[in-house]
């Protein structure tokens, strides 16, 4: 914990307790919402596992993104989860999305 800690600047528990219940919260709200949005976009199992999981994964990975930055924002951690946020984009070279670079 202590390298983590350090890893993401945090000096308390308490809040990185609260940055373990953020990222909790939205993989099982992320998941949570993967059926009814694969489903009301018409994408079934049955066009083959092969291609019905990757695009489910496709399609909740910005969900989840957006997600992250919301309950971060409500459990009052907006500035971290921000952070956390814009280097995963430029680690993922999709840096030019954002307005602050």
């Amino acid at each position: 914990m202590k390298k983590l800690k350090e890893r993401w600047g945090v000096k308390s528990n308490w809040r990185l307790t609260v940055i373990f219940i953020v990222f909790s919260i939205t993989g099982s709200t992320a998941a949570k919402f993967a059926a009814p949005l694969v489903a009301w976009l018409g994408i079934s199992k049955e066009i083959g596992w092969y291609v019905y999981w990757p695009l489910r994964i496709l399609l909740i990975f910005p969900l989840y993104q957006i997600l992250l930055v919301f309950f971060g924002w409500l459990f009052g951690e907006y500035a971290f989860f921000w952070n956390f946020e814009k280097k995963m984009l430029r680690h993922l070279k999709l840096g030019f999305l954002l307005k602050d670079k």
